[in-house]
């Protein structure tokens, strides 16, 4: 399984070459995203359209939130579960991922717990997590 961070989705939902490409290729893999994503992606469109300035910005806010809630519900989204919370207790024991945001801390451990591939152009805040499968499908 491969499991999108928000980068990636982003790029895919703007029909970036090399990712749809990538994603092409995974035909027999499962694709999803973990709830912590869909929380992000979400998160940033109601922070858009509670911020627009005029009626036109906020119809057009309305509208990138409804595609993107459209769009999540094409994806598996993985939940974070109790086999993820053992995960993020494990990984907060690891010194080295002190400066790794905690939403981060939250996707690896989804993705760790179901045992998926993380696929972010991230890679940098992602690398030092112990056992973390990841691929970048944009660069």
């Amino acid at each position: 399984m491969h499991l999108l961070d928000s980068d990636t989705l982003s790029h895919l939902w703007a029909n970036h070459e090399r990712v749809v490409n990538r994603l092409r290729r995974c035909e027999d893999t499962e694709i999803g995203t973990t709830s912590i994503t869909k929380c992000e992606v979400l998160r940033a469109r109601c922070e858009n359209l509670l911020k627009a300035a005029t009626p036109e910005d906020v119809v057009k806010a309305q509208q990138r939130l409804d595609r993107s809630e459209q769009r999540l519900t094409e994806l598996i989204v993985m939940p974070f579960d109790e086999a993820a919370g053992a995960e993020l207790a494990r990984l907060e024991k690891v010194q080295k991922l002190s400066k790794i945001g905690h939403a981060d801390l939250l996707i690896a451990s989804v993705v760790l717990a179901n045992d998926a591939t993380l696929v972010t152009r991230n890679l940098k805040h992602f690398r030092h997590v112990p056992d973390l499968k990841l691929v970048n499908w944009v660069d």
